[in-house]
């Protein structure tokens, strides 16, 4: 880079942001202004800010990332610094910068062992302590700040945690009871045992009503019966399943006195202390996919499992010793959005983590702007900087800009999460399934255009945006497909709206608390200074 030709206060300022938009700070404050490796382009294409006498960028970039991270920041940089010391994370360097990508090189079944590895080492460190048995929402926003770290480094990682934690560990926390708590928690928290979530079957994934899977129970020996009636009915894409997993909820129909009471949840051991499979259990591995190979998706078969009564996750329903059926909450329908609950999490942090994928992918294109020149003005001038031209800032600060909101947006969503109360759960169910299919559209909307914005360069793997694409292109289906969540969003608040106009009573707690004020009046475009008034642009 030529120091006499210095990119523009635009493009400057748009560095600025983009060495702080994924919140990677370096581990001493006063090193604010350095690059950090993990957002480098590429070994050939490290950018370093050249020595410019422009004015620094008019705003605070501690201030900045404090905003953008939202929370726990130096429990952030903690867990950022656990992963930088070890070779399991930085297992390469190239002219003095570590570079932090997976080794996509390596075949699936490498990248899954060095999935666990990883997994391991965190563990042994002390980065999961709390994440299950630590009460309250300041331990429940640290959790969800460390799986945002975890995130950056590795998709794959992320994911296995949060199937382990965020799946198998909160559905057990929150749909269990003290037996449960007592018998599992502990030893999740601590990877004694490694869990998995069967839900979504081979003909049944957004229809979770319709799963086939029985359990049937058996009043004379006290005890549930699990069988995979078809072959539509075996658990697909079973996260953890075809490799590590030793214990799994079920979710099944129960079956009592060949009545049938709808969806409910046990655990069930699939593997024993020396992992091997568990009699009368089949699993096969659901092979290599377009992303997320660190992660050993798997398929399971129950053949006459037998499940003693008290593995049935009896919080909102129990079935006592003698075959009778209790539950909480009368209403089926109720009943059904109660098991499905844990869901709700998941769609937090996939939201969350989109955020934080489209973050990286715009700090790299960013950089890459201003290390990259083509064309120069005059026939013997210096060529221009990438981010110098109109229309590549059009490309990518709006971008940026989005990627700003989405934080805020993601921010405000796990804090209303944390929070909840009963009278919140419509509100958690409809925000977090509208902004987990917006911002994971918008993630694969930004991972595309940066992809082009670096060129050639973009393709190459270890440069991490062209993979993003693959790895994150199955965050628009899992855990809810986005078209049917959005279905879901526009059912809720169009019958929010026709009972509030019913009752002639304002909008409260979804979302639609815009409408209760009078419509903004468009002014006329030649009004001096009305488009630019921040009020009417919020309104």
């Amino acid at each position: 880079m030529d120091p006499s030709n210095p990119p523009s206060i635009a493009a400057r300022r748009a560095a600025a942001i983009a060495r702080h938009l994924a919140g990677l700070s370096p581990h001493d404050a006063a090193a604010a202004g350095a690059t950090v490796a993990v957002l480098e382009p590429s070994a050939c294409l490290c950018y370093a800010p050249p020595e410019s006498s422009e004015p620094a960028p008019a705003f605070s970039l501690l201030e900045l990332r404090a905003l953008l991270d939202g929370h726990h920041l130096r429990e952030r940089d903690w867990a950022f610094r656990a992963m930088e010391e070890s070779p399991l994370f930085c297992p390469r360097r190239c002219g003095g910068k570590v570079l932090v990508s997976p080794d996509y090189n390596e075949g699936k079944e490498g990248q899954r062992e060095a999935t666990m590895r990883r997994v391991g080492y965190l563990a042994r460190r002390g980065v999961f302590r709390g994440w299950l048995t630590e009460p309250g929402p300041d331990a429940e926003l640290r959790k969800l700040a460390l799986l945002d770290c975890l995130g950056v480094y590795d998709h794959s990682l992320a994911i296995k945690v949060g199937v382990h934690f965020f799946l198998w560990g909160s559905t057990i926390k929150f749909l269990g009871t003290k037996r449960h708590h007592d018998k599992w928690l502990s030893d999740t928290e601590n990877y004694v045992i490694k869990g998995c979530f069967s839900m979504t079957e081979l003909g049944h994934g957004s229809n979770v009503r319709g799963i086939e899977t029985v359990a049937t129970y058996d009043s004379k020996t006290g005890e549930f019966v699990v069988n995979t009636p078809c072959e539509s009915a075996q658990k697909y894409w079973i996260g953890g399943a075809a490799n590590h997993a030793t214990h799994t909820i079920v979710f099944a129909q129960l079956h009592i006195n060949g009545r049938n009471e709808g969806v409910h949840a046990f655990v069930v051991q699939i593997r024993d202390e020396n992992e091997n499979v568990m009699p009368n259990i089949q699993i096969a591995d659901c092979g290599h996919k377009i992303g997320l190979n660190g992660v050993d998706n798997g398929r399971i078969w129950f053949n006459n499992i037998r499940v003693p009564r008290e593995n049935l996750l009896n919080l909102v329903a129990d079935v006592l010793p003698d075959g009778q059926y209790v539950s909480m909450i009368d209403d089926p329908d109720q009943r059904f959005a109660a098991f499905l609950s844990p869901l709700t999490l998941g769609r937090v942090n996939i939201a969350v983590n989109a955020v934080y994928i489209s973050k990286v992918a715009v700090a790299i294109a960013v950089r890459y702007a201003l290390s990259r020149r083509a064309f120069s003005v005059t026939p013997d001038g210096p060529e221009t900087l990438l981010l110098d031209y109109p229309s590549h800032q059009r490309r990518l600060l709006p971008l940026l800009a989005k990627a700003c909101l989405m934080s805020s947006a993601g921010n405000f969503m796990k804090r209303m999460y944390v929070k909840r109360t009963p009278e919140l759960n419509k509100a958690i169910h409809i925000y977090s399934s509208a902004l987990k299919a917006t911002l994971t559209w918008q993630n694969m909307t930004t991972l595309q255009e940066c992809r082009e914005a670096c060129g050639g360069q973009g393709l190459k793997t270890e440069n991490r945006i062209g993979i993003f694409k693959a790895e994150f292109d199955v965050q628009s289906t899992f855990e809810g497909d986005n078209n049917v969540l959005m279905q879901q969003v526009s059912k809720a608040l169009h019958a929010e709206f026709l009972a509030a106009k019913r009752k002639k009573q304002p909008f409260k707690g979804l979302g639609l608390e815009h409408l209760n004020g009078p419509c903004p009046v468009i002014p006329d475009y030649l009004t001096s200074g009305t488009l630019r008034s921040s009020s009417f642009q919020l309104s």
